[in-house]
C-alpha cells in the first residue's frame, strides 16, 4: 500500500511542474501581417506550442532553450489555404484504376500530397471529395498530431451525388459499378438528407455535393443542374442542422443558380456563371471557388489519350469559358475565394492560380486575401487562421519578395511553419 501511495505523490509531484514550452524564434527581414498591411522592416516573431505569442521589431535576443530562425532575406507571411483540393487523387491516372486499386493505397497518395501542399506553401486546404472511407478523416488526424507533415485539413471526405450523375460510380459494367458503389448517393429529398447525416456520422467537416454535370466523370448528359430544387434544399437544410455548411461543384448557369438560391455556401468552378446566376449568389452570401488551375490542367492533357472521348468533349466545351470566370465574377460582383481543385493538375503547383485570378482582373492585393483572410473567413477560421498576429496559429510561410507588388513570388516559398512545426 505504501509503495502504491509513494508513485500517487510522485506522479502528483510531476503533474506539478509545468511543462517545458516549445519555443521558436523567426528573425524576418519584414512581416506582411494580412494582406491589408504593408510589410514591416525587420522583426521578430515568437512562436510557443503552436501559437504566435509577439511580433516585435528589430532582431531580439533568443532565449536561453529556444529554437531560432534566421529569415532576413525573407518576408514572412501568413500561410496560404486552398479551398479545393483532392489530395488522395493524381492527375491524369486512368478513370478504371478505381477498379483495382485497394483503398488503403490512396492513403499514401494522400500522405505524399499533404507534404507536397504543405512546402508549397499551404498550410490549411478544404479537401472536396477523397477515393476512399476515412483516408481525409484519418490524415486530418495525422497532420494534426504531427505524425505525417501537411496542412492543417478540413474535409467533406466523401462527395454526394445524384444516382448515375458526377460523383457516383459509373463507366463500369452494372456489377463492378455496384461493387464499387460508395453509398454517397441519393435520390429524393429524404435519401438525400440521410446522405448528409451518413457524412456528418463519419467525421466530415462540411458536406459536398456535385450539383450539376462535371467534366472528367464518364457520363456525358451536360454540365446543369444534377440535383432538384427539392433535394438540394433537403440536403442544405439537413446540413445546417448539423452546424455544417454545403460546397457545391456547380458548372452551368442554371444549376449555380439553383444551388445558390437552396443555400448552399460555396460554388466550386462555376464556368458558366452569368447576371441570374450571381444575382441568386449575391442574394444568398454564397461565394465563389474558381479552380482556374484544374481548368488549365485538364486543357494540356487533352488528344494524349488519358481522357476517353466523352471526357474529351466535355473539356473543349468548358475550356472556352474558364480563362473569364473572374472576370464575370467581378463585373457581376460575386465575391471569390482560392482554391485550385488540386488533384486534377499536379500537387504542389497550386499557387498557379493566384496570377490566374490577377489576370482574371483582381489586384495583388485582393488575390492575396482571397487565399489567406479571406479564405479563412470561409472556413469560419477568421481568428485562427490567415494573419500573423498574437493568439493565432502559428502557419506562416516566407519568400523573397512582396507578394503585394508581384503575386508570383509565392509560386516559390523557402521556408514553412504549420501549426508551429516546421515543414523540412
Amino acid at each position: 500500500m505504501r509503495v502504491f501511495s509513494g508513485l500517487i505523490a510522485a506522479a502528483a509531484a510531476l503533474a506539478a511542474v509545468p511543462a517545458v514550452a516549445d519555443t521558436t524564434i523567426i528573425h524576418a527581414g519584414g512581416v506582411l501581417t494580412d494582406a491589408s498591411s504593408q510589410p514591416t522592416g525587420p522583426a521578430t516573431i515568437t512562436v510557443t506550442d503552436g501559437k504566435i505569442v509577439s511580433i516585435e521589431d528589430g532582431f531580439t535576443p533568443t532565449p536561453e532553450g529556444a529554437t531560432m530562425v534566421h529569415l532576413d532575406e525573407h518576408i514572412v507571411l501568413p500561410g496560404l489555404i486552398d479551398l479545393h483540393t483532392h489530395l488522395s487523387g493524381d492527375p491524369g491516372t486512368d478513370y478504371r484504376n478505381a477498379a483495382v486499386y485497394p483503398a488503403e493505397w490512396y492513403s499514401f497518395i494522400a500522405a505524399k500530397n499533404a507534404r507536397i501542399t504543405a512546402l508549397a506553401g499551404f498550410t490549411t486546404v478544404r479537401d472536396l471529395g477523397s477515393r476512399s472511407d476515412q483516408v481525409t478523416q484519418s490524415l486530418r488526424r495525422a497532420t494534426e498530431e504531427g505524425f505525417i507533415p501537411g496542412p492543417r485539413i478540413v474535409t467533406s471526405a466523401r462527395t454526394i451525388a445524384i444516382v448515375g450523375g458526377h460523383g457516383d460510380v459509373n463507366g463500369f459494367s452494372e456489377h463492378v459499378n455496384d461493387a464499387l458503389d460508395n453509398d454517397f448517393s441519393c435520390t429524393g429529398p429524404v435519401e438525400c438528407a440521410e446522405k448528409v447525416r451518413l457524412a456528418s456520422k463519419y467525421g466530415a467537416d462540411l458536406i459536398k455535393i456535385t450539383a450539376t454535370g462535371g467534366v472528367l466523370s464518364q457520363q456525358g448528359r451536360g454540365l446543369e443542374a444534377h440535383f432538384s430544387d427539392q433535394e438540394m434544399r433537403s440536403i442544405v437544410a439537413t446540413a445546417q442542422s448539423l452546424g455544417l455548411k454545403v460546397a457545391a461543384h456547380a458548372h452551368g448557369a442554371r444549376g449555380i443558380e439553383a444551388a445558390a438560391r437552396a443555400g448552399v455556401h460555396t460554388i466550386e468552378h462555376g464556368t458558366y456563371i452569368d447576371e441570374a446566376a450571381a444575382k441568386a449568389m449575391r442574394e444568398n452570401g454564397t461565394i465563389l471557388v474558381p479552380t482556374l488551375m484544374a481548368f488549365q490542367g485538364i486543357k494540356q492533357r487533352l488528344g494524349q489519350g488519358i481522357y476517353t472521348p466523352v471526357v474529351e468533349e466535355k473539356v473543349r466545351q468548358v475550356s472556352a469559358f474558364a480563362e473569364s470566370i473572374v472576370e464575370r465574377a467581378l463585373m457581376y460582383d460575386v465575391k471569390v475565394a482560392f482554391g485550385t481543385d488540386a488533384g486534377v493538375f499536379e500537387h504542389g503547383l497550386n499557387a498557379g492560380e493566384l496570377a490566374l485570378m490577377r489576370k482574371g482582373g483582381m489586384s495583388n492585393k485582393e488575390v492575396l486575401a482571397s487565399a489567406t483572410s479571406h479564405a479563412a473567413e470561409v472556413l469560419g477560421m477568421e481568428k485562427e487562421i490567415g494573419r500573423i498576429a498574437p493568439g493565432y496559429s502559428a502557419d506562416i510561410i516566407a519568400v523573397k519578395g512582396n507578394p503585394l507588388d508581384d503575386v508570383a513570388v509565392l509560386e516559390n516559398v523557402d521556408w514553412v511553419m504549420v501549426r508551429g512545426r516546421v515543414i523540412e
